[in-house]
Parts: structure tokens; sequence; C-alpha cells
């Protein structure tokens, strides 16, 4: 027979451990500081961890210390909760959680903190919109279904075990997905580094066509929905009523950070009716093999050398059409080149998109294990 749950507030079984130190004192200058920044979100995880000394502190932080859970009350939805393993100090948006030993276990409330429904409580008591942040009154009124410690400790040792195995099926998943970009941008690479006959370097306004002088931006404000496409530096921004270019083109990133982050695609391909703000240079192209080549060149070379500003970052029009794109001719060598860098291209995304699925999966399977543990199933 399973032994009786108690119906408890967490107040009644976890404290906070608020002892406030000064971290320029000399006896804490070598202690590790955790902040929110130092907790990867729903896993638990620590990283670029340094001490009182080298982030040379100056406000009060709290101590703490392996017998203590640390939760972020700034954005509860990020999930920030971690058990560390040493003694530290902690900033002051993170609650050093102390459970009560004698009738909860540290890993059990480490992982009763992570599950959807503590973390739906602690949104819905978040008070502000820009920063939400939960305040400890609400924190310490959530209920819970406490079994016994011994119980406790078995759910812990599944949890753990299960959670281990998710993070290297995670880490493995992660790790196919860079390889799968990785091959791709090589592939590039090599096409572009291992030219054959009949390749010349022309500039990018020899073969295009700039159409800047077109564009017209249009404040929100001023905007009219509708269905054409609004495009900006990074792709669409909005759907207007009413389009001022037609046909093909490709749209290069004028400005923004990235233009040296990368995270998307800085030159893009068109079609259709659209319009085009002052945020991306649009170039047409006398054929669509051309324009393609163009596309995936500009997206597999750093451009820092024709960007200005660190702050803004702008490749201007001269830049642009300064630019330098080695390039095979006739028209039909660029077509054999643009269709095999599509095959691979397409090729690469069904993999990512494969490898995406399988890491949202196992995120499903973290939440499906914990709602189980806690909730009797496990």
């Amino acid at each position: 027979m399973k032994a009786a749950r108690q119906d408890v507030r967490l107040d009644d079984v976890c404290g906070i451990a608020s002892v406030l130190v000064d971290p320029r004192k000399a006896e804490y200058q070598e202690m590790i500081h955790v902040g929110g920044a130092n907790i990867e979100s729903a896993t638990g995880g620590l990283g670029n961890l340094m001490t009182a000394r080298e982030e040379e502190l100056k406000s009060g932080k709290f101590l703490f210390d392996d017998t203590m859970v640390l939760y972020s009350k700034i954005r509860p939805y990020l999930m920030k909760v971690a058990r560390p393993d040493f003694r530290g100090l902690c900033s002051a948006d993170i609650y050093p959680l102390s459970p009560d030993r004698s009738q909860l276990d540290r890993d059990y409330l480490f992982y009763l903190l992570l599950t959807t429904e503590f973390t739906d409580f602690a949104i819905a008591g978040s008070a502000r919109a820009g920063m939400p942040k939960v305040n400890r009154d609400h924190l310490f009124g959530f209920r819970l279904s406490l079994p016994p410690l011994p119980e406790q400790r078995r759910i812990v040792g599944i949890l753990d075990e299960a959670f281990g195995g998710i993070a290297t099926a995670k880490a493995n998943a992660e790790k196919n997905l860079q390889n799968a970009r990785a091959l791709f941008e090589s592939h590039l690479q090599s096409v572009f580094t291992h030219r054959g006959p009949g390749w010349a370097e022309k500039t990018v306004d020899q073969i295009s066509t700039n159409l800047d002088s077109k564009r017209i931006p249009i404040t929100k404000s001023d905007r009219k929905s509708g269905k054409y496409p609004y495009y900006g530096a990074s792709g669409i921004v909005d759907h207007v009523a009413e389009y001022i270019f037609e046909g093909d083109a490709l749209l290069v990133s004028e400005d923004g950070a990235n233009l040296l982050m990368r995270s998307t695609p800085i030159a893009f391909s068109v079609s259709g009716k659209y319009w085009v703000n002052n945020h991306a240079h649009i170039l047409r192209f006398a054929n669509m093999p051309t324009q393609r080549f163009v596309e995936f060149y500009l997206g597999s070379i750093r451009l820092d050398e024709y960007i200005r500003g660190a702050a803004q970052p702008k490749l201007t029009q001269t830049a642009l059409n300064a630019i330098p794109i080695p390039i095979p001719e006739p028209v039909e060598a660029q077509g054999v080149i643009v269709r095999r860098i599509e095959l691979l291209s397409e090729e690469t995304q069904r993999l990512a998109s494969i490898y995406q699925q399988k890491l949202a999966a196992l995120d499903e399977l973290k939440k499906s294990l914990l709602h189980q543990a806690f909730t009797g199933q496990l």
C-alpha cells in the first residue's frame, strides 16, 4: 500500500535563505556568483560562472549552499532552476530555496519547480508586463500533494536517469543538426573556391540592376492591411493592401545586426507582387540562375569588410555594388551549379526538420514525465 500524501503549501515545507552579504569582503571574493544568465532554461545547467572578484560585484548578494535550490524569479516562463553542488552567492533576482529536509527532498523540489503546473502558477502571479517577476508570497502559495520522503527519492531516481538519457539524446540530435548545416556550408565553400574554366569575377552592379530608388517605406500606423508581402531587412514584416514591385528579385539586407550575426539569411529571392521598405536592397537579374547563384554566394561569405558601423551595421548601395562575384559562364553552367546546391539545400532542410522534430519530441517527453511524477502516475 502506498503511503499517504500530504496536501501542503510550499511554505509549509520550504523557506528562503535570506542571508545577505557584501561580496566586496575578502571572505566572499573567491565564491562563485550565480545570476539568472548563468542558469540554463529547463535543464538546471550552470554555465559561464565567475567569482565575485572576477565579476567585480558591489551590491549585496545572498549566500547559498548545496542543500538549496536556486529559482530565478524573473521571467518564470524561462524555467531557470538549478541545484548547485557548491557554496556560493546568488543575485537578488534569485530565490535560494531551502527545503525542510525532514519533509521535502532537495532534488524533488528541483523537479517540482520545472513542471508545467508550477510554471503556469508562477506566470499567473507575475507582475510587470515587460519584466515578469514572481513575488515570494505567491510562490509560497503553491499547493502540492507531497508523498513521503522514500517515494520522493524513488521519483527523483527515475527522473535523474530519464533526464540523463534525454539530455544525451538531445545533445546527439543537436550535433546532427549542426553537422547537416556544416555539410551544406562546406559544400558551398567547395563550389565557390574550386572554380573551373570559364569563371569570371564581376561586381554586383555588373550583373544586376539596383531598384533601391523605387523603394517606399511605410510606418506601421500608415500601413493598410492586405495580401501583399511587405519586406524588410530579414524577410516579411507585414502584409499590405498594395504593391510596388512585381516579378523576380533578390533582396539583400541593408542594415541591422543580422548582417554580422547571420541568424537569418541576408540575401533571399522574392517573386510575385510585393512591397519593399528601405531596409533591404532590391536587385533584378536578367535570369533566375544568375539571381540564385548570387543569392547562394552572398550567403556563403562574410561581408564584414563592406559593412560600416558597429552599433548599427549598414551595407550601403555603393558597398553592395562593389562586392566581387566569381561566376561561371555561360548561364547554363550557372544553372547546373545552382540545381546541385538546391538539391543539397533541400536535403539539409529535410534533415534539419527531422532533428528539430526530435528535439521537440524530447522536450514534450520531459514535460510528460514531470507531469506523471507529480500526479502520482510514475
